[in-house]
């Protein structure tokens, strides 16, 4: 069993940054593609970042290209968000998940592909 930690959320103005990590257990299989995800209350989860094959590819949601990015270090076990030019409506709570693989490429950001999960953390951005 995948555990995953997020941290790094917390309170920012507009226009600020912020960096999750999502940290894997360790000794457990590596996954094959690992996305990050946001919440808001009474709004579906929605994908928006994903890497496969050890961060040989990313995929981003157009809503934060050129503003997010996803990233993966092999050696702590971590993948991590660089998010910059926040805005208020990237106010969420943020999830990371992983998948042993993702064949679709077309489907890396939905819900359904990620088998593990990890806690969340919340990231507000105010105005």
């Amino acid at each position: 069993q995948m555990r995953l930690v997020e941290s790094g959320g917390g309170s920012v103005q507009a226009g600020g940054s912020l960096t999750l990590s999502c940290v894997f257990s360790e000794n457990t299989e590596r996954p094959g593609c690992v996305g990050w995800f946001r919440q808001v209350p009474g709004k579906e989860r929605e994908g928006f970042a994903a890497l496969t094959g050890r961060g040989a590819a990313t995929y981003y949601r157009d809503s934060v290209k050129g503003r997010f990015s996803i990233s993966q270090d092999i050696t702590q076990n971590t993948v991590s968000l660089q998010m910059t030019s926040l805005k208020p409506e990237d106010t969420a709570m943020y999830y990371c998940a992983a998948a042993r693989r993702c064949l679709v490429t077309a489907w890396i950001l939905r819900t359904e592909e990620y088998i593990w999960w990890g806690q969340g953390t919340q990231v507000t951005v105010s105005t």
